[in-house]
C-alpha cells in the first residue's frame, strides 16, 4: 500500500476485537515511532505500553469510554519538557510536538499492519499520571488503544485543501 492510501484508509477506531496484537507488529509499530523525527533529535518522548486485560477500572478512570478498553493495549505517549528543544527565539519547547510526530508514526504503522488506534486527547491527565506511574516531569500528551478493528470506517468529513493552504503568504 502506498502512502497516500494508507492515510486515506486510516481511521479512529472505536470498536476492538478482544485478539491479541502479536508481539512483532507491536515491535515495528514501536520502531515506527522511534524512527519519528523529533526536534534536534532529542527524541524528548516515552511510549507506556499497557495491557488492559486486569487494568480496565483503571483505565477507565483515565478515560471513561467503554471501547477505549476493548482492545489489548493502551500507549499513554508523555512528553519529557525538560530534554525537549526549546527554540531560542520565543523559548517554546517542542517536547509535544515530538511526541505527536512519533504518535502519528505509530498510528499509521499500526494501520499498515491491519491493526487500530484512535488519538485520545480529552482524557484526565490526573488519572493517567496516576494509573501510568508518572515521575514528576514526564506529561502525559495524549492516549490510544491499538488493536484489531471491530468496526467499519465512516466516510472522513475533511475540508477542502483550498481551506488549509495558503501560498507564499497569508
Amino acid at each position: 500500500m502506498n502512502f497516500l492510501n494508507l492515510v486515506q484508509q486510516r481511521y479512529s477506531v472505536r470498536s476492538y476485537q478482544p485478539t491479541p496484537v502479536e508481539d512483532t507488529k507491536l515491535a515495528q509499530i514501536l520502531e515506527a515511532a522511534r524512527l519519528a523525527p523529533t526536534a534536534a533529535n532529542r527524541q524528548a518522548f516515552q511510549l507506556i505500553v499497557a495491557h488492559v486485560k486486569g487494568r480496565e477500572a483503571e483505565l477507565q478512570r483515565v478515560y471513561a469510554r467503554r471501547w477505549f478498553i476493548q482492545a489489548p493495549l493502551v500507549i499513554c505517549a508523555c512528553g519529557l519538557h525538560d530534554q525537549g528543544w526549546v527554540r531560542d527565539a520565543d523559548g517554546a519547547n517542542y517536547a509535544t510536538v515530538d511526541v505527536a510526530i512519533a504518535l502519528d508514526h505509530l498510528i499509521l504503522a499500526a494501520a499498515s499492519l491491519g491493526l487500530g488506534t484512535c488519538w485520545v486527547a480529552a482524557f484526565n491527565p490526573v488519572a493517567a499520571r496516576q494509573v501510568f506511574g508518572l515521575p514528576e516531569g514526564v506529561e502525559p500528551i495524549a492516549l490510544t488503544p491499538l488493536g484489531y478493528p471491530a468496526d467499519q470506517p465512516l466516510p472522513k468529513a475533511r475540508k477542502p485543501l483550498a481551506e488549509l493552504v495558503r501560498y507564499e503568504r497569508w
